[in-house]
């Protein structure tokens, strides 16, 4: 993705845009607390986009169960998300980004299954579902 395919909007306007859980979120690096998005039970055939700009991030064939409470994927689209460094909490984690908006998602760990060991931890009110059949 280039810099020119980019989303920006003032504060402003992401705050209009978006619900006060997803602002927390996308626009300020917040989660959500667990077991409370819709789409951890979410099993239809379709894809995750992003809740602040529509790119579809995950297929339904990439979600798997963690336990964890959030959304989890072993995988994501290719080249959808820019990943950095994060040391709050007094731990070291690998935090991923919207290549297209910048929103914040979630974290990516290494205690995934196959057939890549990775679990991409998403904050579900930073997606929206959308079913096979339906343009969204």
């Amino acid at each position: 993705m280039s810099v020119t395919d980019r989303l920006t909007l003032t504060d402003a306007e992401w705050k209009e845009r978006l619900g006060p859980e997803a602002y927390a979120v996308l626009r300020k690096e917040g989660t959500e607390r667990a077991w409370t998005s819709p789409l951890y039970e979410e099993h239809r055939k379709g894809t995750f986009v992003c809740a602040g700009c529509g790119t579809p991030l995950f297929t339904s064939e990439m979600k798997f169960d963690s336990g964890t409470g959030w959304p989890s994927f072993f995988t994501s689209l290719p080249a959808v998300f820019e990943t950095k460094t994060d040391r709050k909490f007094f731990m070291t984690r690998t935090e991923y980004h919207c290549a297209k908006c910048g929103g914040h998602h979630g974290h990516l760990f290494d205690d995934g299954p196959a057939p890549t060991g990775q679990r991409w931890c998403n904050n579900g009110v930073a997606l929206r579902f959308v079913p096979d059949g339906d343009a969204g």
